[in-house]
């Protein structure tokens, strides 16, 4: 404990000037040093140096007013005025008293013909340390620490709140006080402690396209036909075309977010994908002339004339020609020619079926054999015989168009029996389209 200085200090040593009286008919009034002169009583009334002079003592120091000067103790030191003599009562006025001397008790000071009560924080009489808040009481004063803190010895220490867990993701202490933060993602609630989710979506979050909320975060999603990009928030375009060459019967064509297939002239989309031959001759867009006929081929028409028989031939029906009997020139011809149209596509697969060949009429014992007779100068086809009656015609090699092949295939029959031998022929006309499907 620190010691308590109690200074006992008589009256009567330090009234000696208090009623002190100027010379009769002088009009200039002086006191001495400690003194002014006080026009009401006319007296020279104690000058309080405590109040009237700016930081009077240094230090730890107390300053302590009395008759005539001031004293500068320390702040533990209690002033008790000493009851004065009745012989050496003055003549004149009682003397004034203030917060250090005085007939009031400690803590009071006279005003009037009362002792009111000395607010020693506002005058600054009190021993409170700098962390400490000064509050005045009746007759006296105590030190407290403010809000947040706690006294430990004689100074106030902050209070760390956050070793008591009061928020719920991350507390950061402060001076008499404390602050909850929350995790990215969160924000503190209304009661400044608890974090609640925070919906991105709503707040501008840079998805592109699509954002979802999650707990604490958000993704990013794109729309059908995009990608997300490395940064998590832009959408970039999908080449579906660069994926697979199979995407598209014939071409296709990447958009943005989509893509779409496109056929060559003379076809058309069906569904999305395939590629669909336009039967030119059905649709009536063909500009065949009279007297000629529309055969459709893979990505257009051809019109061909209505009499193709040539000499000594004679047309019989749309598509036959028959060589009499009766003229000389027909004997090494073929008894009949049947004139046939058809389209295959380029580039296909060989080897390659693509026609039959059927004998009409069958006769007892007799053999028949097929051959082509013109038309396959560079062999890009042969004949494969299956059985008596019927034949194929397969493609031996890979050919390209627009091309036309007029073949003419020719059935041979044979009756050892009688001695017959007879043949046929099949004009047929191939049309090679310029687009491989």
């Amino acid at each position: 404990m620190r010691g308590t200085l109690v200074l006992f200090v008589s009256l009567s040593l330090l009234q000696g000037t208090m009623s002190q009286t100027p010379p009769e008919g002088d009009s200039l009034t002086e006191c001495t040093d400690g003194y002014e002169w006080d026009v009401q009583s006319q007296h020279c009334k104690d000058i309080n140096e405590c109040v009237t002079i700016a930081e009077p003592c240094q230090g730890e120091m107390k300053c302590f007013n009395h008759y005539g000067g001031y004293l500068c103790l320390p702040r533990s030191a209690s002033v008790i005025t000493a009851p004065e003599p009745s012989s050496q009562a003055p003549a004149g006025p009682p003397p004034q008293s203030n917060e250090a001397f005085g007939s009031c008790p400690v803590g009071y000071q006279v005003q009037g013909e009362s002792c009111v009560d000395v607010d020693e924080c506002i005058l600054d009489l009190h021993d409170c340390q700098p962390s400490q808040q000064c509050l005045n009481t009746v007759g006296t004063y105590s030190c407290q620490c403010p809000e947040g803190y706690s006294k430990i010895g004689l100074e106030c220490v902050d209070v760390d709140e956050c070793r008591y867990r009061y928020c719920q993701h991350r507390c950061v202490n402060l001076p008499g006080s404390f602050s909850c933060e929350c995790e990215p993602g969160f924000q503190v609630a209304g009661n400044n402690r608890s974090c609640v989710d925070v919906n991105e979506c709503d707040m501008g979050a840079p998805c592109q396209q699509r954002c979802y909320n999650t707990y604490g975060s958000f993704l990013c999603r794109c729309e059908q036909g995009y990608e997300l990009g490395p940064d998590g928030f832009i959408c970039n375009d999908i080449d579906e075309c660069s994926y697979s060459s199979y995407m598209c019967q014939h071409q296709c064509a990447n958009e943005p977010g989509r893509f779409s297939c496109i056929c060559p002239e003379g076809y058309q989309l069906l569904g999305t994908r395939l590629c669909q031959d336009v039967n030119e001759c059905e649709t009536g867009t063909h500009q065949c002339e009279e007297g000629q006929t529309c055969v459709n081929i893979h990505g257009g028409y051809h019109c061909t004339d209505h009499n193709r028989c040539q000499e000594p031939y004679v047309q019989v029906s749309d598509n036959r020609c028959v060589c009499p009997v009766i003229k000389p020139e027909c004997r090494e011809l073929p008894f009949s020619i049947v004139q046939r149209y058809m389209s295959i596509t380029s580039e296909r697969s060989v080897p390659s079926d693509i026609f039959q060949i059927q004998a009409t009429s069958v006769y007892p014992g007799a053999y028949n054999t097929f051959r082509i007779r013109s038309g396959d100068d560079n062999g890009e086809f042969y004949i494969r015989q299956i059985n008596n009656i019927s034949a194929m015609l397969v493609l031996a090699r890979a050919i390209t168009g627009p091309k036309e092949y007029t073949l003419e295939l020719e059935m041979v029959s044979v009756n050892p029996l009688r001695s017959y031998k007879t043949s046929s022929a099949l004009r047929l006309s191939v049309f090679v389209g310029p687009y491989a499907f």
